[in-house]
Parts: C-alpha cells; structure tokens; sequence
C-alpha cells in the first residue's frame, strides 16, 4: 500500500512558477479583500464577560491526539471575487412634483383683509338698519295702536255722551210732559172744587187759601189741613168743605204724574181763577 502511495506521488508533475505566483497573488488580493471587509463592517465591542476563579484547577496534561495520515493537498480552487459595492444612483426629481410653496403675496393679503373688513363693515350695517327698521315697525306699530286705543275710548265716550245728552233729552220731555199732565189735573181738581165752592156774599176780592190734602191712590180724600188762610174764615170754610165733597180727585193715569198728587196734594184755590 505504501509502494503504491508512492508511486501516485512519484508520478505527480511538479507546479511551474508562474503558476505558484498566481496563486499567491490571489491568496494575497483575497486576503486584501477580507481584512477590508471585516474592517468597513466592524461592529463595535459588545460587553466582554470576564469569570473570577478563586483558584487555578488543576492542570491536565492534553492527551496526545493521533496525528493524521497525510493527505495529497488539493487543487487549489479559483478564488470568488465579491462584487464591488456600487452607491444606489440619485434618482432625478419628478417633473410631476409640487412646487415648493412661494411667499404668501404682502399686497393680496392686504387686498384680502380689505375686502374681509368690507363685507364684515357691510354686514353690521345691513344688520343695523334691519334692527332699525324693525324697531321703527314696531314703533309705528305701538303708535298706531294708541291711536286704535284713543279713537275707540273717543268714540266711545261720544257715544256715553250722546247717550246721556238722548238720556237727558228724554228725562227733559218726560219731565215736560209729566208737567204738563201734572198741570192739567191740577186745573182739573180746581175746576172740580170750585164747582163745590159756595162762596160767601161779603167775599171781597181774590183771597188765596192754601191747603194740604191727603189722597188715596184712587183720588178719595182722607184729610184736609189749612196750612195758610186767606183772611176770611168763611171763604176758608167754604174751601174746605168744596174739597171733602169734590172727593174723589181726578188724578193722572201716569205714575210719573200721579206721584204729584199721592199721597199729598198742596193745594192752592182763588175764587177768581
């Protein structure tokens, strides 16, 4: 077995030295690239643990490890070359993108507040003169139902006084005629007594003799007073008795009228009238 391991070896070409310096050239570019590597992508130092004994243990000897057979050393491989690294391109601004804002316009603002402090200016005013107007209506209004209120009581109080001057108009014709009534039986009752007068023949003159009667609501004499003589006692006496036999009286129908005579009548007689 050794013979034939031997005789594999023996056989072997021996490497050129070109191409021993290739390979160490690119051992030597692959290790350049991994010490760049590792060193642009160092990460910084994480916590480091550290264990406190208090005593060493004891040393072992390490066991002798078996020593392998040597191996034929192989082909070395054509080493990876990493791409390199290629920074991501800036891509262009849109032509689609906003603008960016510009300076709010100093005159357009204003131009703006002017026309704000107008229309709100407009506003009261308008406001203003609706609460005018309104106020004014109901002025108006007030005002014309006052003067609703004064033509009604006016018109009212003609209408009391057209009512009291008929009501006194018709009281002065009642009064009128009761008068007249009153007047009228009265001559009635004069006539009546001076019919039953007997007067005497030494009667001088036109004595007057006042009496009072009292009357019954049919006109029938109850009493007769003399209440003023007229100087002559046979006249008076004469009167008198006219009036006790004139009974009953003649008196009005009207109540009004009659409320003359009942229940008391004074009365007056003159031989003459």
């Amino acid at each position: 077995m050794l013979a034939a391991t031997d005789a594999r070896f023996a056989t072997r070409p021996v490497p050129k030295l070109t191409a021993g310096l290739l390979a160490l050239g690119v051992h030597g570019l692959f290790l350049v690239m991994l010490v760049f590597g590792v060193s642009w992508q160092t990460q910084p130092a994480g916590p480091v643990a550290v264990d406190l004994w208090e005593a060493l243990p004891p040393a072992t000897s390490p066991r002798p490890r078996p020593q392998p057979a040597p191996q034929p050393e192989p082909a070395q491989p054509e080493p990876v070359r990493p791409e390199p690294v290629r920074p991501e391109p800036v891509k262009p601004a849109s032509k689609t993108a906003e603008p960016p804002p510009r300076a709010p316009d100093i005159a357009l603002e204003k131009k703006k507040a002017e026309e704000k402090a107008k229309a709100e200016a407009a506003a009261r005013e308008k406001q203003l003169a609706e609460q005018q107007r309104i106020e004014t209506q109901r002025r108006q209004q007030e005002e014309a139902e006052i003067m609703r209120r004064m033509a009604a009581e006016a018109a009212a109080e003609a209408a009391t006084l057209t009512q009291q001057a008929e009501a006194q108009a018709a009281a002065s014709r009642r009064q009128a005629a009761v008068a007249g009534v009153v007047s009228q039986y009265r001559d009635l009752i004069s006539a009546k007594v001076r019919g039953n007068t007997r007067l005497p023949e030494n009667l001088a003159g036109n004595p007057e003799v006042r009496i009072r009667v009292r009357l019954l609501p049919t006109g029938e004499v109850q009493s007769v007073q003399l209440t003023r003589s007229s100087g002559n006692p046979a006249y008076d006496d004469a009167v008198l008795r006219a009036i006790e036999k004139s009974s009953p009286l003649p008196l009005p129908p009207d109540r009004d009228a009659r409320a003359a005579f009942v229940p008391e009548l004074s009365f007056v007689h003159r031989p003459k009238e």
